[in-house]
């Protein structure tokens, strides 16, 4: 029964392969053609290129997936710029007097460059070597410099680039993990924007600290309640609380303060009061950049509203 049913789903299963495969190409055609385009690949240091393998992961992908991959590398590379070397993956057998020996690994670099002089002619020697072989979940994909064997690019794409991203969480861990035993602060910037009942405008620029990492303090400026202040504020992260952010800063009212100078022993308290604390909480929606927040000022101002964090005000600007 077993088998019947293990026979039964094969076709599924291929096709399933069939089609991650398929998109994975996509989505590295779709990356590397936006690399080129923002200069992160430089097509003159790339080309003429060695396609070194075109492997597939199962004998249903073996009569169309070599083609597939190619087409791919050609719609990022051009045609033209591209050199196939079929027996790069052949295994090699080397007899000399009283010596034997047979390699099936693939080759080195030099070994590729050497298999470049004896074939391109009169053609410029290539300048890198590729390898672009399917995998369980898409294609995999690795470019090596011939003149130094510097690798280039090494990646793997799916249709969901669940690979790429796993990829920058794990090293955004690992320099996460490295900045606190250093004791390293990071940099954080709020935008707080609360319009109703009342209303707070402040950008505040805070530095992240502490054992647990969860302390956050540095300067404010506001823009509305107070009018233009400058100050300090404070702020905790509470993980348990679904990294709810509690703090409050302390503000002075610039035209308030300019005016005192100008009349000492005065007590006009232009717009706003001199020193205005305002409590702020920071509710994030879910990781993004955004946060619902709520504030109270000792100017008898409470409003609810928005918070930017780490982002452009102008979001759509890089």
């Amino acid at each position: 029964m077993l088998l019947a049913l293990t026979v039964a789903a094969l076709p599924q299963l291929l096709l399933a392969q069939r089609d991650s495969t398929r998109e994975g190409l996509a989505r590295l055609e779709e990356t590397l053609q936006m690399r080129v385009e923002d200069g992160g690949l430089q097509l003159k240091d790339l080309v003429p290129s060695m396609v070194v393998s075109v492997a597939p992961l199962v004998e249903d992908s073996r009569t169309w997936y070599p083609a597939a991959a190619l087409n791919s590398l050609a719609h990022v590379f051009g045609a033209g710029a591209l050199r196939s070397c079929e027996a790069c993956m052949a295994p090699r057998l080397y007899v000399q007097e009283g010596w034997l020996e047979q390699r099936t690994t693939g080759r080195t670099t030099a070994e590729i460059v050497k298999m470049d002089e004896d074939n391109r002619g009169a053609a410029p020697p290539a300048r890198t070597a590729i390898w672009l072989d399917e995998t369980k979940t898409g294609v995999s994909i690795r470019i090596v410099d011939l003149r130094n064997s510097r690798i280039v690019l090494a990646d793997n794409f799916d249709p969901e680039m669940l690979e790429p991203a796993r990829t920058r969480r794990a090293f955004t861990l690992a320099r996460e993990l490295e900045r606190r035993s250093r004791g390293d602060a990071i940099t954080h910037t709020f935008f707080d924007v609360a319009l109703y009942p009342g209303q707070h405008v402040s950008l505040d620029i805070a530095e992240q600290w502490g054992e647990d990492n969860a302390n956050l303090s540095g300067i404010s400026f506001s823009l509305y309640d107070p009018v233009v202040g400058v100050g300090v504020g404070y702020y905790r992260v509470i993980p348990r609380a679904l990294n709810v952010m509690v703090g409050a800063k302390v503000l002075v009212s610039i035209p308030t303060a300019i005016i005192n100078a100008f009349s000492p022993g005065s007590e006009f308290q232009g717009l706003d009061p001199l020193l205005t604390a305002v409590l702020i909480v920071r509710f994030p929606i879910a990781s993004s950049n955004y946060a619902v927040d709520f504030s109270a000022s000792t100017a008898g101002r409470i409003g609810f509203g928005f918070s930017l964090m780490n982002i452009s005000l102008l979001p759509f600007l890089p």
